[in-house]
């Protein structure tokens, strides 16, 4: 039974992880930085230096800015600097309009950006800003989470100096959590504490509502729409999930100027944990309640695996999320716990290898094959049918098995990662 300490500490890290974002939270992390570092020098700076981990470099690449129609750091790093607010944190660039994107295009014409590799720091989220102008320089490093400031200076005034103490892992701090207490909380607490949850629904709809307007990206959700995508897939709630999903996606990879509701600093995440879940609850006549409690069980179970993930990795993060909405879907299914905890080996037993090669428009594509998994597996544990720890490595405690999904991703691939980071980098396409 959860104490209430705990069902508080559990509260406290929903509301910390289930936030909204507006673009791709690595490049906005970045922004973010350089809006704080320019803060504190106190004027738009004559020149900026970046350092980042290869993560950072690696999910900030390929991806749309929002509102600017471009992708990648060096405008996300200029309009941080012109007119990022670091108060709206992961929503820094809400004020970005066609003169300040003019304006960022001439910043990064004189070229006053400079972007390297963070190589010392073993932090897969790492992000050092300096700011120099008028004589005097500024510095602000976010480590850990995309909203985590653990060191500010301006010339030798330090602010604050907290980078011996950051962690990777995610909130750890706060609770301890199984996939039972996870499940117990989403059952049991009391439903106006938990009601917040349905934001979530309302931003999320809307963005897959702005994709299915729009040509954005790869147009994967509007092509699941199509007649052509209808006569292939039909009309199905199965259809619904998927094309719903990909439509968010398209939109926000794309660069859409929307708000997302991310989980544990992603916004694909969100929509990952989100999404299925309102479209199965809406065609199964599923109350609102019900939807609530489903919600609360799909992001908290992404965030139970991200503690021991970390904040980024070398796993795509559709994995984590499609794993969150598949209890999600069980539930509304009227699975147990039981039924819960085998839908989570299912997906463990498929997904679980799955190369995160940054952020961009064809992340559409494996969310979509995520939800696709997410509700098969649901399907079979609902059926009492789930893969055994006989096979591969699933084992017959759920918690053992999604420690073996993180230490693939966090530790197993680690070499993966830095093979993916050098294609990406070392393509004739490819500009920081």
């Amino acid at each position: 039974m959860l104490n209430e300490d705990e069902r508080k500490a559990i509260l406290e890290l929903i509301h910390k992880q289930v936030v909204p974002a507006i673009g791709c939270t690595e490049p906005i992390s970045v922004a973010l930085c350089v809006a704080k570092a320019k803060e504190i020098l106190g004027e738009v700076p004559e020149r900026i230096e970046a350092r980042l981990s290869a993560n950072i470099i690696k999910n900030a690449m390929g991806v749309g800015i929002p509102g600017t129609g471009m992708i990648g750091l060096p405008i996300a790093i200029a309009l941080g600097a012109l007119i990022g607010k670091s108060e709206l944190e992961l929503e820094v660039l809400k004020g970005c309009n066609s003169k300040s994107v003019e304006d960022g295009k001439r910043f990064i014409s004189e070229d006053r950006i400079k972007i390297s590799l963070e190589e010392k720091d073993p932090d897969k989220l790492f992000i050092s800003i300096r700011c120099i102008g008028d004589g005097h320089e500024s510095e602000a490093i976010i480590k850990g989470h995309h909203t985590d400031f653990v060191y500010l200076r301006k010339d030798n005034e330090v602010m604050l100096d907290n980078k011996a103490g950051c962690t990777d892992q995610t909130d750890t701090e706060f609770v301890k959590l199984t996939l039972n207490k996870v499940y117990e909380f989403a059952k049991t607490e009391d439903i106006d504490n938990i009601r917040f949850i349905l934001e979530a629904k309302r931003l999320n709809e809307n963005a897959a509502a702005k994709g299915l307007e729009g040509n954005y990206g790869h147009e994967l959700g509007k092509t699941m729409c199509s007649p052509l995508g209808k006569g292939i897939m039909g009309d199905s709630i199965f259809s619904k999930v998927l094309s719903d999903t990909s439509c968010a996606c398209d939109a926000r990879m794309a660069g859409a100027m929307i708000p997302v509701m991310s989980n544990s600093g992603s916004g694909n995440q969100g929509i990952c944990t989100t999404m299925p879940v309102v479209v199965f609850a809406k065609e199964n006549h599923n109350t609102e309640e019900e939807l609530i409690r489903a919600l609360i069980l799909s992001n908290l179970t992404a965030i139970y695996i991200k503690q021991n993930l970390g904040a980024l990795s070398a796993l795509c993060g559709c994995v984590v999320a499609s794993t969150g909405s598949s209890c999600g879907i069980t539930y509304l299914m009227g699975g147990t716990y039981e039924q819960i905890s085998y839908s989570v080996k299912n997906m463990i037993a498929n997904l679980t290898g799955m190369i995160c090669d940054g952020a961009k428009p064809s992340c559409a594509l494996k969310l979509t094959t995520g939800v696709g998994t997410a509700v098969m597996s649901a399907m079979l544990a609902m059926q009492h049918k789930y893969v055994t720890s006989v096979e591969g490595i699933i084992d017959d405690d759920v918690d053992q098995s999604i420690r073996n999904l993180t230490q693939i991703g966090s530790k197993g691939m680690d070499e993966t990662d830095k093979y993916v980071l050098e294609i990406m980098t070392h393509k004739s396409s490819c500009k920081l």
